[in-house]
């Protein structure tokens, strides 16, 4: 039999298979991770390789850049990896990989690696929505997490509301209409001077600052479940301008605080509402711009207000990691999802209720 013949059966047998262990590989932006998670839920090791000083000076990420550096330190991630955990490469199960949405490039990168390591162990390949990871990261965090809940997704690509009907039944009820808030806390970040990565640079600062100052913005969308940031942007990105323009000193604290505070009043408000019309009582948060303290603390605030329960992954899951890739990887694998042959490709974007 072929290699895809062999994957294909066991992958049938995983389905029912009591205990799997997968090898999961991410590298969508500038992380070259690899983890083993066994059952969805249990991190044996989970390694990363950040490029975040290296992509520092260049204000933001290199695409090229984060490529070579893939391929650079990939081998030693899987190294660390089986050193971490203690097992070998014949204990694996499925290699998992995220094959999008992100950076070409980069995406291919850990998707060659995994189709290599998938066919040299003949076992199946699982093609896995980065998207999804973020979700799974919970899984991860909340060991007895299930399946129906609304989940706001808050990333440097992604701003959605998603109604999790179960593990790989995902509807949208609400998308950002341009930047995502995680774009938007960079761009912002970025003409206020502050250093890569903007995000937690920006949160780092507002806790300083006051809510004081008054932008040339309303809240767009005030009846729709859909986001829009660029507004918000492009209102404090004109702000700092005519200061400057005038020599007038920037109070970048305040401004800062102000910014965040109305872009997690919108996130909190639409979230809440969305939570009202599904009737639900369970709350997640997935993506990098989870890890915000103040958003987090303004929807614990919210949630309990609501009688709904919150849940958020470890900040460690936050960010991009292989576990959150592993973890929604086994419930693909439940669901008789994900299986790739060796055509598997990269692809920029991914619908998240594909």
């Amino acid at each position: 039999m072929d290699y895809f013949e062999i994957a294909k059966q066991k992958f049938d047998n995983l389905r029912t298979k009591k205990d799997v262990l997968i090898l999961s590989v991410e590298s969508s932006c500038d992380e070259t991770a690899i983890a083993l998670v066994k059952n969805g839920r249990q991190v044996l090791a989970n390694a990363v390789s950040s490029q975040i000083e290296i992509h520092k000076k260049f204000g933001g990420v290199v695409p090229e850049v984060a490529s070579r550096n893939h391929i650079k330190n990939i081998t030693t991630v899987l190294d660390e990896t089986l050193t971490e955990s203690g097992v070998t490469l014949d204990d694996v199960d499925a290699v998992a990989v995220t094959y999008g949405a992100g950076l070409v490039g980069a995406l291919l990168v850990g998707v060659n690696f995994a189709k290599t390591l998938a066919y040299a162990l003949k076992v199946p390949l699982i093609a896995v929505s980065h998207v999804h990871g973020h979700i799974g990261a919970n899984y991860i965090s909340h060991q007895d997490l299930e399946p129906p809940f609304l989940c706001l997704m808050v990333s440097g690509g992604h701003t959605a509301l998603v109604d999790v009907r179960d593990y790989c039944d995902f509807s949208v009820l609400g998308s950002t209409v341009d930047d995502s808030v995680g774009e938007c806390f960079d761009k912002v970040a970025r003409v206020l001077g502050l250093s890569y990565p903007g995000g937690p640079n920006i949160e780092k600062l507002a806790k300083n600052g006051k809510k004081c100052i008054k932008f040339n913005y309303h809240t767009p969308l005030p009846n729709s479940l859909n986001f829009s940031f660029s507004g918000l942007k492009t209102a404090v990105v004109n702000y700092v301008h005519n200061l400057q323009q005038k020599n007038v000193q920037v109070p970048k604290a305040d401004i800062a605080c102000s910014f965040q505070e109305l872009a997690v009043e919108e996130l909190v408000g639409k979230t809440m509402h969305a939570c009202q019309k599904l009737n639900s009582q369970k709350l997640v948060i997935a993506g990098g711009v989870g890890a915000n303290s103040r958003l987090r603390e303004r929807l614990s605030q919210a949630c309990e207000k609501n009688g709904i329960q919150m849940f958020a992954p470890n900040l460690r899951y936050c960010t991009d990691n292989a576990a959150m890739i592993g973890s929604i990887a086994y419930f693909y694998i439940r669901a008789g999802k994900g299986l790739a042959d060796l055509t598997l490709t990269a692809v920029p974007t991914v619908r998240i209720d594909a």
